[in-house]
């Protein structure tokens, strides 16, 4: 089976403080190899930077502020953000965005938030990791107001139409494509008809959205291997050259 990686996945979540190893052992027999693990704030930093300890070589961690932690406090929080982003490497700065479905109190500050994401991921030369949570077309007049310079990254959690794929794809970006394109009614397998391979990664948004028979559960490392068996079905292509392509796709976005 060839190596499939998990551009997205927040394995130090309490979630998997009971199980992470057996999880990892299950997936790494299906061929589950390499995990990106995106920041949210500055309570997820220590547990996230004990499992790039734990896993060398499996596990890798992104410095960002989640949209979603973007309170009044967002100066402090990117301030110890820029402090890490400063000490040393990571995958990307990530993940960061703009989410208007939960709480639109801090928009402005989210706005702000993501172009000093932006800026800071140009000055390290990082990929970044985008939520746009009922947010596309804001985050993508940001990305026009202050453009991303190579390398670009990943729109997480993509479930928009073939036009909105085509813009992101344009600008220089991959689709990460999770649980999903598995969902009845989700439209996004309409969506990945129209996109090539190319410009897909996968990702399990673990322990969230869980693909589809799991739906509602928790979702876990080994899952990923459902939404490349949808994608295979889509693009009418085996399982191993979805797992190829999405996996030499991540190693293009993070450069390793």
């Amino acid at each position: 089976m060839e190596k499939i990686t998990d551009t997205h996945t927040h394995l130090y979540a309490k979630e998997f403080e009971n199980d992470l190893s057996k999880l990892l052992q299950q997936a790494d027999v299906l061929g589950v190899e390499r995990f990106f693990m995106p920041n949210i704030d500055s309570a997820s930093i220590a547990s996230m930077l004990v499992l790039e300890k734990t896993y060398p070589e499996k596990c890798f961690p992104m410095m960002g502020l989640h949209p979603c932690s973007v309170k009044e406090n967002w100066k402090a929080e990117m301030s110890i953000l820029e402090e890490w982003l400063a000490k040393r490497k990571f995958a990307a700065v990530g993940e960061m965005g703009i989410d208007l479905y939960w709480d639109k109190t801090f928009l402005e500050e989210q706005k702000k938030a993501f172009v000093q994401q932006v800026e800071l991921a140009n000055h390290y030369k990082l990929p970044i990791v985008i939520h746009t949570r009922d947010s596309f077309d804001v985050a993508v007049d940001l990305l026009k107001s202050t453009r991303k310079e190579e390398p670009f990254g990943i729109f997480h959690c993509f479930s928009g139409n073939a036009e909105q794929a085509r813009q992101v794809i344009n600008m220089g970006f991959y689709l990460g494509i999770g649980g999903v394109v598995t969902f009845k009614n989700g439209g996004l397998d309409k969506t990945l008809l129209e996109i090539d391979l190319k410009n897909l990664v996968l990702e399990t948004d673990a322990p969230y959205l869980a693909p589809v028979p799991y739906r509602g559960k928790r979702n876990e490392p080994s899952y990923i291997l459902k939404v490349a068996e949808k994608i295979a079905e889509l693009k009418n292509c085996s399982i191993e050259e979805v797992a190829r392509v999405t996996t030499e796709n991540s190693r293009i976005v993070f450069g390793m």
